[in-house]
């Protein structure tokens, strides 16, 4: 178990439909990064772009670019995060991959589908939320649209880390920043959000605005808006014990079940 977990966040463009291209431009940026890390997060659907031409792109989970997450985590000695286009039994997923150094895959299929762009259409939603240990800590995977539903990501599991993986459109970059701050502090843990930059075939603008939010909602990062850039933030276990052991909010949390 390690007291603190050093992340590196990607802020980047992505080119459209082009997962060769992506790759090695993800490559390159993740070389740049010279301090040893824990874990490398990367946008949604970074290999493509958020796109509704499943057929034309998706891979399955013997496909090129998990061969090159694996490569990238072996590399990096660092988990690798992100989502892409899974096909599975005939069926599309928007599929967050988290992979390990050792090879070990976990994955997460988005369970919120974005209905305003059609993607309840061509994906299935997932079913589960899992929670990933990872040296120690606690980690819970969403992507995108799921961060509007808060039951979904409510702290039942006593998780350290809620993360989301994001293609969100610059003029609701306001939504994005106020509800990442608000699930790091409902949820007393840390929150991260890694969103691309950039404008896609669709002509969706986007300018990341990827942070990371302490338990008490404070901004760790400081990221710029509309630029490529990696920065590599540490989390603190002892910030997490300290205000849960003192504030224990979490302790009257309600009870429910999701159906």
């Amino acid at each position: 178990m390690q007291d603190h977990l050093k992340i590196a966040l990607i802020q980047s463009d992505l080119v459209w439909e082009n997962p060769k291209k992506n790759r090695k431009h993800f490559k390159e940026k993740i070389e740049t990064i010279t301090e040893a890390v824990d874990l490398i997060v990367l946008p949604e659907m970074f290999s493509t772009g958020f796109t509704m031409n499943a057929t034309a792109v998706a891979e399955d989970m013997d496909g090129k670019t998990i061969e090159w997450m694996k490569d990238m985590a072996l590399q990096t000695n660092a988990a690798v995060v992100g989502s892409l286009i899974i096909s599975e039994h005939k069926k599309f997923y928007n599929r967050l991959l988290f992979v390990e150094p050792s090879g070990s895959i976990h994955h997460y299929d988005k369970r919120h589908t974005f209905t305003l762009a059609g993607e309840h259409k061509i994906y299935a939603s997932g079913t589960k939320k899992i929670i990933i240990d990872y040296k120690g800590w606690k980690i819970c995977p969403l992507i995108c649209y799921d961060l509007r539903f808060p039951v979904w990501a409510r702290n039942t599991e006593d998780y350290d880390v809620l993360m989301y993986v994001a293609n969100w459109p610059k003029p609701r970059i306001l939504a994005w920043d106020a509800l990442l701050k608000a699930r790091a502090i409902e949820n007393m843990c840390y929150c991260i959000g890694v969103n691309r930059i950039g404008i896609d075939e669709g002509q969706n603008e986007y300018s990341g605005n990827c942070a990371v939010y302490d338990v008490l909602g404070n901004a760790i990062t400081n990221m710029k808006p509309n630029r490529e850039q990696i920065e590599v933030v540490t989390l603190d276990r002892n910030h997490i014990n300290f205000y849960r052991n003192k504030l224990k909010f979490l302790n009257d949390k309600d009870a429910f079940t999701l159906l």
